[in-house]
């Protein structure tokens, strides 16, 4: 960065206030997951409508990320496109409550996700430009992770059914639209625009060469990814990625409706149950890493998704005390603290720095795309044709898969590597 960087007060209220942007984001993201019991019913959904719904918003989701981030890069005006894109989602809360059948329901949420898509990138491009390289991990972990899982995952459905029962599902998503205008006008009364030099720096070189085209662009992208995927660590973790995220997204999609549909949960203790995972996937976010660091990435990867076998299996066959089912949820949603791993620690440990961008993009891009589209829409069609215990058992196998798939994964923590060497040497 060129220029005085910033006072670390600035800095603590930048990464903060973006990431309750970014909470309420996914407050937004998962609104209709929640609120699912109250539209279904009404606009006659059929449960493969519901897959779909799910499906698309993380299709364009992911593809909106590409296509945002690489805008900003372009223009540089990163805290103008930020602003835009906050109001535009919030905006989509408004036609999301409006929505009268399944087409317009569809329209709402691809303008979200597209509005949405972005929000991310750029928040983590400001934070690379502002803050001090020394605390910039643990400013981009928190700007992702706390906001999310607080206000997206813990107070999201908690908030969104207590509106609903009181004043209307519709209203439920007028009111929810509320927090992200005023969060635009933080950004843009608060914040300000990272110098263009910073903005078009980070990741580069000052020295760096002249851009290729965008052909001889694409062809090194395919050819670096290509020889990436050779690896086997980010082909593991490619794999691990598309059946964990579906495994999220269909936990999100579907679960609300089995609690209340299948178990007979009233909507207010169904929606405890749901924001337990929120305070499932807070821990997490720190634990899972910190620990994977102390005993390796291998082990964590491995135990973590075989022990979140337990939340569908729990969801369909625990009948004991209601804090036994909410202890359930909060220890089955253990995977949630190791997405990290997979779509960033460990391919990052596994390849060049000159390929780390490549396979970031591949290890969440397909994630999302393959995982996140394509899991909810095919449990949907397995609702419909068996029963809302179906996704639950796909959610077991995914689950099952991605801690095998672990089993084939060489060691990347530094420290246990550390360990090792100097065991070796002795």
């Amino acid at each position: 960065m060129t220029g005085r960087r910033n006072s670390t007060g600035y800095q603590a209220w930048l990464v903060g206030l973006l990431s309750v942007n970014f909470g309420v984001v996914f407050f937004d993201r998962n609104s209709l997951n929640f609120l699912m019991p109250f539209v279904q019913p009404e606009l006659g959904l059929s449960n493969s409508q519901v897959g779909f719904v799910a499906g698309i918003f993380s299709f364009v989701w992911a593809i909106a990320a590409l296509g945002v981030s690489r805008v900003s890069d372009m223009i540089g005006n990163r805290k103008l496109l930020l602003v835009i894109s906050t109001v535009a989602f919030s905006a989509c809360s408004f036609l999301t409550g409006l929505a009268a059948t399944f087409a317009m329901l569809v329209g709402a949420r691809i303008l979200m996700a597209v509005a949405e898509g972005g929000v991310m990138p750029i928040s983590h491009a400001m934070v690379a430009s502002e803050v001090d390289p020394k605390a910039r991990g643990l400013a981009q972990g928190i700007a992702q992770n706390f906001g999310s899982n607080f206000f997206g995952s813990f107070l999201a459905p908690v908030v969104l059914v207590w509106l609903a029962q009181e004043y209307g599902w519709r209203n439920a998503f007028y009111i929810a639209a509320l927090p992200g205008l005023i969060c635009a006008a933080l950004i843009w009364f608060t914040l300000k625009e990272p110098e263009k030099e910073a903005a078009t720096a980070v990741g580069s070189e000052p020295n760096a060469p002249a851009k290729v085209g965008t052909g001889e662009a694409l062809r090194n992208y395919f050819a670096t990814a290509k020889q990436a995927l050779r690896i086997r660590n980010i082909w593991i973790c490619v794999v691990m990625g598309i059946v964990l995220v579906a495994y999220l997204v269909i936990t999100w999609a579907f679960m609300p409706l089995y609690l209340t549909q299948v178990r007979g949960y009233s909507q207010t203790d169904a929606s405890w149950l749901m924001g337990s995972l929120g305070i499932s996937a807070a821990i997490g976010s720190f634990a899972t890493s910190g620990l994977s660091d102390m005993i390796g990435r291998r082990p964590v990867m491995i135990v973590m998704p075989l022990v979140s076998v337990l939340l569908p299996l729990g969801a369909m066959y625990y009948q004991g005390p209601y804090i036994g089912m909410v202890a359930v949820f909060i220890v089955g949603w253990a995977l949630n603290g190791m997405f990290p791993l997979f779509m960033a620690t460990v391919p990052s440990e596994s390849v060049p720095p000159a390929m780390a961008a490549t396979v970031f993009g591949i290890c969440m891009g397909v994630c999302e795309i393959v995982g996140g589209a394509g899991g909810p829409a095919i449990a949907g069609v397995l609702a419909d044709k068996y029963g809302l215990e179906a996704p639950l058992w796909m959610m077991a196998g995914l689950t099952l898969i991605g801690g095998l798939f672990a089993f084939g994964l060489r060691e990347t923590a530094p420290r246990v590597l550390s360990r090792r060497a100097a065991q070796v040497g002795a």
